[in-house]
């Protein structure tokens, strides 16, 4: 167990992003989290937790609050920092691809916090993970006592009202399982079981019909799935839905004989983390070829300067380093 607050501070300040509100954006800051916490897995140096603990600080202290920082997020407090949710953290303050809250960012977040939580053996972040699940629940499904609940994936900064009425192609996928994992971790059966059983309900009539052609989609449904597929068989067969559909996409329609002009990054790098965490031995050499393209196009590790893509820089940065060493991605891999 490391007591990071007596591990000291160190002079270190998440840097900002373009592309993020006063610098930050969740999306990105979760897979910055998710890798500091590998690079002490693998390197034993306590001080990456501090890292981690400090972006952690960061992004709750600007996404936590409005977006002049005056004043937490509706419903929170100092006792209860996340109890508002967390914003997207984009630039524009409304709009079609204004601020708001994504269901499967604050899973992603929950999910970074847990993985913390874990390689620290401090309790505290867990339970904050659970504290930001409990409050952004009842916001994102509605109907959740009905057969099959429905679900929005977008909501407005202060949890009010939907941004966005349909349900994403994950969002339910990944609510359970994040939900089971902070509950694991709690060591309370009945923390998050009303909600459990939501999710549970809507993959249940769910799963049977999926199907993707996107990169990031499929990389995700696998890693997603991964944490339960060993047990469950609605996780095992979306992930065989998702490595069919792979095979389709990259063997039958030759998906990466398209230029890298013509695709993104960080999207891709999504599907070699689905594909190293699984682990799958036949498309491996897909995962290779990505990350061959990327590099040879001087996208990562260094970008060429390109002021059209500088925006999406650290995102295909974080997402290349999780592609390149999955680590506390994977299931067992803090154990």
């Amino acid at each position: 167990m490391y007591g990071l607050t007596s591990l000291g501070r160190l002079d270190w300040r998440p840097p900002p992003m373009k592309d993020g509100h006063r610098g930050r954006y969740l999306w990105t800051d979760a897979f910055g989290v998710f890798n500091f916490v590998t690079l002490f897995k693998e390197t034993s140096q306590p001080h990456f937790l501090v890292l981690a603990a400090i972006l952690v600080e960061t992004v709750h202290g600007v996404l936590g609050r409005t977006r002049d920082l005056s004043a937490r997020l509706p419903g929170a407090s100092d006792e209860s920092p996340l109890a508002g949710g967390l914003r997207i953290g984009k630039n524009e303050a409304s709009g079609s691809d204004g601020d708001g809250q994504y269901h499967h960012y604050l899973t992603l977040w929950m999910l970074a916090l847990n993985r913390l939580s874990i390689a620290s053996g401090e309790k505290k972040y867990n339970d904050q993970a659970i504290s930001l699940a409990r409050a952004t629940h009842p916001a994102f499904m509605y109907q959740r006592d009905a057969p099959r609940p429905q679900m929005v994936w977008k909501m407005s900064i202060d949890l009010s009202h939907p941004l966005c009425r349909s349900e994403g192609n994950l969002d339910p996928i990944n609510g359970l399982v994040t939900y089971r994992i902070l509950q694991e971790t709690s060591g309370n059966p009945e923390v998050l079981k009303e909600e459990i059983s939501g999710y549970q309900k809507i993959v249940d009539q769910k799963w049977k019909g999926y199907t993707s052609s996107d990169t990031l989609d499929l990389g995700m449904t696998l890693w997603t799935v991964h944490w339960f597929s060993d047990g469950d068989d609605w996780a095992k067969q979306l992930a065989a839905a998702a490595i069919r559909d792979m095979r389709i996409l990259f063997h039958e329609s030759h998906y990466l004989d398209l230029p890298t002009a013509q695709r993104l990054a960080f999207r891709e790098f999504g599907t070699c983390l689905g594909i190293r965490v699984h682990p799958i031995a036949e498309l491996e050499p897909v995962a290779k070829h990505i990350i061959t393209d990327w590099e040879g196009a001087s996208r990562v590790p260094i970008p060429k300067k390109n002021v059209e893509m500088e925006s999406l820089e650290p995102m295909d940065l974080v997402m290349y380093a999780a592609a390149l060493c999955p680590g506390a991605f994977k299931r067992n891999y803090l154990n």
